[in-house]
């Protein structure tokens, strides 16, 4: 097979940083324990005290995962622990360039672009001591493929060779799909098309790797402590529901070297209220987010402590165009163009955040290249009572109450100024309810719910995974829509290779989503989070994937 060595990737030391291990000096005389108990700290969930010589660093989880299973993860919070305990062939890149080397020490890409191979790194284990081997990466995919696993997230292998077929039952054969394990630290990956991203798909959350024999063993149970088998730099030891779960340092991780935590905690709590008063009180070092309220005085007196950073990621609301009247497009444009946005994040959100000028984030893939359009987000009250009284109600008159719905009591403040807005402008009203972040997951997909607050939870740094969720049938068409024209303008962008017809092509979906008005783009989001001037080291890219590698925690 002749390879193009040109884009062969290769681990090397300065890939990652060269880091110090630190050494743990536990001193247990009997004469110091009440000493060494009086410096102990409780953390916010279970009251276990953690002395100030150990690196245990603990992090505020918002929502409590459904499982710790790749194959049926979907929120950011899931996949925020399952890459502490488990390592892909790659991993993204924190600074956002080409996805490094991580299980697989290097790859190459055959001349026409459709075979990757990918070679193991002959040191890496499982946290059993077990060997990883290519057989393993064989085995997890072949279960997030299989039907019955029902896996949210098994479009992103729609790239490999009749992986789709698999999956939807037209072909049983799995020796037929573009997987194969040739050698024990072989793995090859052979592609339907090329596809000139692919490398950031394997990075992603869905391809992480799981021990098929501890899901034989356990079933079930597999993801508990004590089950649970990865290959990552932390091992799974404590999990109460609803109030924390604690990783350990995996002491045969295969760059155990390279990580300076010896435990991270990860504390469940319900708000961002609640998490700022527990990072106040010292009793979690990083949070999911800063409540609104609270990010000007914490830039004003507090600097050190809060941190911000861009995210590719819309905030949007979903129009369920299955239920009367919504699936009417004149209500739908009368509900977009009678928002404020620039109001909102100035207002209401005041974290950096910009008004939404188009669906797709501009930084997920470049390039995207999106010209004005008369349907982009805008805020025009006339329009939008014309559009509504078009659609049969006239000034709101006889318009049904609708519930708009949202996963965080946080979100409240955005909800309440839309439900403002629509009042003022259209006359009529919206009810607001919140609902647990699986729970709106479920309705989304299910289809029960009316108007739904929706973040877009990028897996991948390509805008084409973006587009792919509202053809029909997709995963992520919380619309529920079908539109003929939209999913053969989607087959043609998956199927090109050149950067000019792919971004004019993307900009022709973004502008046909909002045409359709099936989403209402509100604001292209970020991340502002409160952090312990004592962290260092703290890793996270755009697409809510962290890295716990080069982190340390100062003594207190």
């Amino acid at each position: 097979m002749q390879l193009t060595r040109g884009i062969r990737v290769a681990a090397s030391a300065t890939a990652w940083c060269r880091l110090k291990v630190f050494s743990r000096i536990v001193v247990c005389l009997f004469s110091a324990i009440a000493s060494a108990c009086s410096k102990s700290e409780k953390s916010a969930a279970s009251g276990t005290p953690t002395t100030s010589a150990a690196q245990i660093l603990r992090i505020s989880q918002r929502n409590e995962p459904s499982d710790l299973d790749p194959a049926t993860a979907t929120l950011p919070d899931e996949f925020f622990i399952l890459r502490a305990l488990s390592e892909g062939l790659l991993i993204p890149d924190p600074a956002g360039g080409a996805p490094l080397p991580a299980a697989a020490a290097n790859y190459d890409v055959s001349a026409d672009g459709l075979i990757y191979t990918f070679h193991l790194r002959p040191e890496a284990t499982w946290s059993d001591g077990s060997r990883v081997t290519a057989a393993d990466f064989l085995s997890t995919y072949r279960r997030i493929l299989a039907p019955g696993t029902a896996a949210p997230k098994a479009h992103l292998f729609d790239a490999v060779k009749n992986a789709r077929a698999f999956l939807t039952g037209v072909v049983t054969d799995f020796s037929t799909v573009g997987f194969a394990a040739p050698t024990p630290l072989t793995f090859v990956v052979t592609l339907a098309q090329p596809s000139p991203r692919f490398p950031y798909y394997v990075a992603s959350g869905p391809w992480l790797p799981v021990n098929s024999r501890a899901v034989a063993q356990h079933g079930r149970t597999w993801t508990q402590p004590g089950h649970f088998v990865g290959n990552g730099p932390f091992t799974l030891i404590e999990w109460r529901q609803q109030q924390r779960i604690v990783v350990k340092k995996n002491p045969r991780y295969r760059a155990t070297a390279t990580v300076q935590l010896d435990e991270i905690q990860f504390i469940r709590l319900d708000s961002g209220d609640t998490e700022e008063r527990a990072f106040r009180a010292g009793q979690v070092d990083v949070t999911m987010s800063v409540p609104f309220t609270k990010i000007e005085p914490y830039q004003r007196d507090r600097p050190a402590e809060i941190h911000r950073a861009p995210l590719a990621e819309t905030r949007y609301l979903s129009f369920n165009t299955q239920r009367p009247p919504l699936n009417d497009a004149r209500v739908r444009h009368a509900l977009a163009l009678a928002i404020d946005r620039q109001k909102i994040v100035e207002r209401i959100t005041r974290g950096g955040q910009t008004p939404a000028k188009n669906f797709c984030p501009v930084t997920i893939d470049t390039p995207l290249l999106l010209e004005p359009s008369i349907w982009a987000p805008r805020l025009d009250p006339p329009l939008a009572v014309r559009f509504l009284a078009e659609a049969g109600f006239p000034g709101g008159k006889n318009f049904p109450r609708c519930e708009l719905t949202a996963w965080s009591p946080s979100q409240v403040p955005v909800l309440e100024a839309l439900q403002a807005m629509w009042r003022e402008h259209l006359g009529i009203a919206v009810t607001i309810a919140i609902r647990e972040a699986k729970i709106h997951l479920s309705a989304l997909a299910a289809g029960t719910y009316d108007i739904a607050f929706v973040t877009t939870l990028v897996d991948v740094a390509d805008a084409t995974a973006v587009f792919s969720e509202f053809t029909t049938g997709a995963p992520g068409n919380y619309p529920h829509w079908s539109d003929a024209d939209y999913d053969a303008r989607l087959a043609r962008l998956t199927a090109t290779r050149d950067p000019g017809a792919r971004a004019t092509l993307q900009a022709q979906a973004d502008d046909h989503l909002l045409r359709e008005a099936v989403v209402a783009p509100l604001y292209l989001n970020t991340r502002t989070w409160l952090m312990s001037p004592r962290v260092h080291g703290w890793s996270e890219d755009a697409f809510w994937s962290r890295h716990y590698y080069g982190i340390r925690m100062d003594a207190k």
